[in-house]
């Protein structure tokens, strides 16, 4: 039963109010959703950009470095693809039959000219000429017994007590005997020159391969290999080509009596190896390939070449006297050949059209388009154009300063 009141009236219940804190938390949820569903559509524009040259177009400055060109002797130098090959080169081969006695040589050695290097059996060699030398001593005795004979036909021959015909046999006897005496001296002297050949020496100085034939073989002079071969290194060769259209500069400075020097490079052409001369030119070009050989020589004092060894040759033909040169970093390429950028002196530059010459190291003569004291750019060409501004940095940046620009030193007033 419900409660009654005082005057008889039932008491009606008020419904509950929501808190405070709650009705705060859902205003902030409500303003975050909308806050996030209008977010996309909101630009920020920022801060407006301040306005400079009003009316101008913007002019960018390009930093580069640049240098000057320069007047001067150029070396004209030709290049060359080589190979290089002994002055000389022998197989030793044995000149006469026998085994194999004696190796008295180094694998890879050094040899000089006339040095033993092997031996041959010699005994049988010292037997023949044993029986050559007998068999000369056996026909000299008998030529002196003829001689002796056809004095005395002689006398008899001045008392005409023997027939002339007597005497003219004697005489034809003694010929005779002087015919086989000397062919017996033949004999002899061919005995020792086989002897001689038991010794096998080199005939030239120079390095020694490997080793064809072990000792205890029997060698023949029919044998195509032979025993080693010595290449000459001291002084050494190198045979290289150059293209057909260099030929005449090569034989304008030889017909003038020049001796060429030659410059011998690794495979990578950065490490100077020997320095030589030009020695000879092919009688003939190469149809196949339009290029002529050459071969210079090298003292190669200190080894550094190697037969069969590739090397890059440089050959100094000319000389360029008073030619304006600049780094070859400067040259660029395009649609109309090749050009640079020349600095001027308002700070801009200038696409000036260039003919080359020569080139030597990182350095290239011009033969048109650029004089000497004008400064062509080096690094960060590939920003620039025609009248393009630029500044100039690096180490020849305050040297290549206009002198007009430079602030005055203020006067010492004390």
């Amino acid at each position: 039963m419900k409660p009654e009141n005082s005057i008889g009236r039932t008491e009606k219940t008020e419904p509950k109010k929501p808190s405070h804190w709650l009705i705060w938390m859902l205003a902030i949820l409500a303003i975050g959703a909308a806050f996030l569903i209008a977010r996309p559509f909101i630009v920020d524009s920022g801060p407006p950009a301040p306005m400079v040259n009003a009316g101008k177009p913007s002019r960018n400055i390009t930093s580069v470095i640049a240098k000057a060109a320069v007047q001067g002797d150029l070396p004209v130098y030709l290049n060359g693809l080589g190979t290089v090959t002994g002055l000389r080169t022998v197989t030793v081969k044995s000149r006469v039959d026998g085994e194999l006695v004696k190796v008295s040589f180094k694998e890879g050695g050094l040899v000089k000219a006339g040095e033993v290097i092997a031996e041959i059996d010699p005994r049988p060699y010292q037997v023949q000429l044993m029986q050559a030398e007998g068999q000369l001593m056996r026909d000299e005795a008998l030529l002196k017994n003829a001689e002796l004979d056809f004095q005395r036909y002689q006398t008899l021959l001045e008392q005409d007590s023997i027939a002339a015909q007597q005497a003219a046999t004697q005489a034809a006897m003694v010929k005779q005997y002087q015919g086989i005496v000397a062919t017996d001296k033949a004999l002899v002297a061919n005995a020792k020159l086989q002897l001689d050949y038991a010794k096998i020496t080199a005939p030239i100085s120079g390095r020694l391969g490997l080793r064809m034939v072990d000792q205890g073989n029997i060698v023949k002079a029919s044998d195509t290999n032979g025993i080693v071969v010595i290449t000459q290194t001291q002084p050494i060769a190198v045979v290289f080509t150059l293209p057909e259209d260099q030929v005449p500069a090569v034989m304008k400075q030889l017909h003038a009596g020049k001796t060429l020097a030659l410059e011998a490079f690794d495979r990578s052409g950065k490490n100077q190896l020997a320095q030589g001369t030009l020695l000879a030119v092919d009688n003939q070009i190469d149809l196949n390939t339009g290029t002529v050989k050459l071969k210079g020589q090298f003292a190669n004092d200190d080894t550094a070449l190697f037969a069969n060894q590739f090397v890059n040759i440089k050959m100094q033909v000319d000389t360029l006297h008073d030619a304006v040169i600049i780094p070859s970093a400067a040259v660029q390429t395009g649609n109309a050949g090749t050009f640079v950028y020349v600095v001027k002196d308002d700070q801009t530059v200038s696409v000036r059209n260039v003919r080359l010459g020569a080139v030597y190291q990182d350095q290239v003569a011009v033969l048109e388009g650029v004089q000497a004291n004008e400064r062509v750019v080096v690094e960060g060409a590939d920003k620039l154009r025609e009248d393009a501004k630029v500044k100039l940095i690096g180490r020849d940046a305050e040297a290549a300063t206009p002198v007009q620009n430079k602030p005055e030193r203020p006067k010492d007033t004390r």
